[in-house]
């Protein structure tokens, strides 16, 4: 592989510099060349550890999560809900960070419950044949940070998809279910470690 890279001055008479950087004999302008040094050091220089592209600002310090069982204590239980919701609140945390996982005492804790799983029915409108249903899901989570305590809360996040109400609960929970988990566990990331 042949690398060049030179710098040179086109006409004497001119203040700008010309900045090649070829490979292959493909140059690239100055300009771009300098805009790809500048992206290419802010991208490959660590801040000061605190921030990923995932939008988490987590202490270096910091390095394992654990996360509890979330029992279903909701009116209406689904029987899958506890199992998916516990799975993929960890799953989000280990996919977007490089927190590991710990069965209790992480750094990072999460425990609590579902507390409301609630299917409700507006009222078809006047020029509408059929209404919508609303499943809701209801989550208190409690998230303790051992390595700053003053970023722990207690607090419920909860989600609601609407759909049509030809379908019954069991479709919907088919096709809407995972959407209204995966949103809950975003809004528990955000609310935990992203700190926008």
């Amino acid at each position: 592989m042949n690398y060049k890279f030179r710098i040179s001055n086109k006409k004497r008479s001119s203040v700008k510099q010309h900045f090649q950087f070829s490979i292959f004999n493909f140059q690239l302008p100055a300009r771009l060349c300098q805009i790809l040094l500048i992206i290419s050091i802010v991208i490959l220089t660590p801040g000061c550890g605190f921030y990923s592209f995932t939008g988490a600002s987590i202490a270096p310090d910091v390095k394992t999560i654990s996360v509890q069982y979330f029992p279903n204590n909701a009116s209406i239980v689904n029987p899958r809900l506890s199992q998916l919701f516990t799975d993929a609140l960890k799953q989000k945390f280990l996919n977007q960070t490089s927190l590991k996982f710990s069965n209790s005492g992480g750094d990072l804790n999460f425990e609590g419950a579902i507390t409301g799983y609630t299917v409700t029915s507006t009222a078809a409108q006047s020029n509408e044949t059929s209404g919508l249903t609303k499943l809701t899901v209801t989550v208190n989570v409690k998230f303790t940070n051992n390595k700053d305590p003053d970023k722990n809360f207690e607090k419920g996040f909860s989600r609601d998809y609407s759909y049509e109400s030809t379908l019954t609960l069991a479709q919907a929970e088919s096709t809407y279910l995972s959407q209204i988990i995966d949103a809950i566990v975003d809004d528990i990331f955000a609310a935990s470690v992203a700190n926008w």
